[in-house]
């Protein structure tokens, strides 16, 4: 019996893939799982790779390119799991991870979501949780993070990532969820191609009364961003989009005409100087994220998701 499905979406990952999966082959021996990979119509050579070196892969070739939430959600609905774990191809296991992220689960009948610490490959503290998302928990996250790589209050924020704790949200590298709860939120919202799909997944298992546990007792490597660097400009834009989205689901109107200002401000200004020297900006990129938060279009929630009554409404 599978207890656990692993899920990976894979896009022109060859470079970093081959690593990932050699690491859940190394360590992965305690839990009976299965892995999964969804290939979003990569061309790089990764599904060849996948099928003549990891034959134990259940391997989903799509011919279009989904985007993350939608390929997640392509994998689950194969899954065998009583739980599912969704991760990146930029990770490297260094230990079995799982048998702890299950006992946290198994222990806390409430815990919906648990993730485990983050490390850059130096391995340093990456940050991989935040306050719940909006203008000022967005504000104290980028601060803790600038500080954080500044080296002020470096160790203070280790000490404060180095116990097991509730969060508002947990960065989606490694999320382990229970598949009873992933099929009650109906999984990923496919409206995030990119970005803040994790956070909204984790807000509305919040909204159901479900917690999500940041546990730092096991740790893997996260090379972060690794396949998105490939189109910088592309994922700004989808960053953007996204973000727009999120406030539109989950922040009330006032924040979301703060967000709308803003990003016509920022990159009104940075489409007008577009082209100066160490202006690495596209100038319609800049233009398209102005169209993005200047057309305000109305949320549609996905099909199913109902509308929830937000706690400061």
């Amino acid at each position: 019996m599978t207890l656990v499905s692993i899920i990976l979406v894979n896009y022109n990952g060859n470079k970093i893939i081959k690593d990932c999966l050699q690491s859940l082959r190394q360590f992965n021996q305690t839990i009976l799982s299965e892995i999964i990979v969804v290939d979003n119509a990569s061309n790089d050579g990764s599904p060849e790779l996948i099928c003549e070196h990891f034959p134990e892969v259940k391997l989903i070739r799509e011919t279009v390119n989904h985007g993350f939430g939608k390929g997640n959600n392509i994998g689950a609905k194969i899954a065998l799991g009583d739980y599912i774990l969704f991760l990146n191809t930029d990770t490297i296991l260094t230990c079995d991870f799982l048998p702890q992220l299950l006992t946290v689960m198994i222990e806390n009948p409430q815990v919906g979501i648990v993730a485990p610490k983050l490390l850059n490959q130096d391995g340093s503290l990456q940050i991989s949780t935040s306050p719940a998302l909006g203008v000022w928990g967005e504000f104290l996250a980028q601060r803790r993070s600038s500080r954080y790589h500044r080296g002020q209050n470096k160790e203070y924020i280790d000490q404060k990532f180095a116990y097991q704790q509730e969060v508002d949200l947990v960065v989606g590298a490694a999320l382990l969820i229970r598949r009873k709860l992933f099929e009650q939120l109906r999984g990923f919202d496919e409206n995030f191609f990119m970005y803040f799909e994790e956070a909204d997944l984790c807000q509305r298992a919040q909204y159901l009364g479900w917690k999500v546990v940041y546990e730092p007792g096991v740790s893997l490597i996260h090379l972060h961003g690794a396949s998105t660097k490939q189109l910088p400009q592309q994922m700004l834009l989808e960053y953007r989009r996204s973000q727009v989205y999120y406030y539109q689901k989950h922040r009330p109107l006032w924040e979301q005409k703060f967000l709308q200002l803003y990003l016509v401000i920022k990159f009104g200004y940075l489409w007008l100087t577009s082209g100066l020297p160490n202006q690495q900006l596209d100038k319609n990129t800049a233009y398209q994220v102005i169209l993005t938060a200047w057309s305000n279009t109305p949320v549609r929630f996905p099909k199913g998701e109902a509308k929830p009554t937000l706690p400061y409404s």
